[in-house]
């Protein structure tokens, strides 16, 4: 199995048939209390961005929502200030990638985005959404992955030569735990590894 089936496997099929509760778009809005957490008690803040992570369907349907989806993040742009792009990543994977310097305003847009795939039929698409964060002084990054297919969060905090401070992750997991709700398999504590040196992963 290589690399690019390991991540379909984690995040795909394989964690939807061992899912332990089902992924509820709510479950976003727990990061707002997160972000105040990381940064008061772990020195972390946000990068001012967050991402929508899911997977295409070729079919005018699932473009057409796609459409609808930038069309509503579109419509609130002017009143929140969050911007954004629709990309693909080397892996295949389609990224609805927002910016923001307010949190709040980044939870909410990234909602909106996944509910209406929900919506719209598209939920088994949704692979993940991605918050990240920056630790003043040093630079270290961390995210808290939310997971679709498990109905839950983990962290991951990367390293160059893309290595893993799990030192850091089971920190983050260790303030958290109650805050969010937490994937208690760390075999589903999957990395999601950018583009390029340096990249968040939606780069």
């Amino acid at each position: 199995m290589g690399l690019f089936d390991t991540i379909r496997a984690v995040l795909g099929t394989s964690a939807e048939a061992d899912a332990t509760r089902d992924a509820d778009p709510e479950d976003l809005f727990g990061i707002s209390t997160a972000y105040v957490t990381m940064e008061a008690d772990l020195g972390f803040r946000s990068v001012g961005a967050a991402a929508l992570c899911f997977s295409g369907v070729d079919s005018t349907d699932f473009e057409a929502t796609v459409d609808d989806v930038e069309a509503i993040l579109r419509a609130g742009e002017e009143e929140t200030g969050t911007t954004f792009d629709v990309r693909e990543d080397s892996h295949g994977w389609e990224w609805v990638v927002l910016r923001d310097d307010d949190p709040e305003d980044l939870v909410t847009s990234v909602h909106f985005a996944a509910d209406e795939f929900r919506e719209r039929g598209y939920g088994s698409r949704l692979l993940a959404a991605v918050f990240g964060f920056e630790r003043e002084g040093d630079g270290d990054r961390a995210y808290w992955i939310y997971s679709f297919r498990r109905g839950a969060y983990y962290p991951f905090a990367p390293e160059r030569g893309k290595e893993r401070n799990q030192r850091l992750e089971f920190k983050l997991e260790s303030v958290l735990d109650g805050e969010l709700e937490l994937e208690g398999d760390e075999s589903y504590w999957y990395p999601m590894w950018p583009d390029r040196d340096g990249g968040h992963p939606w780069d």
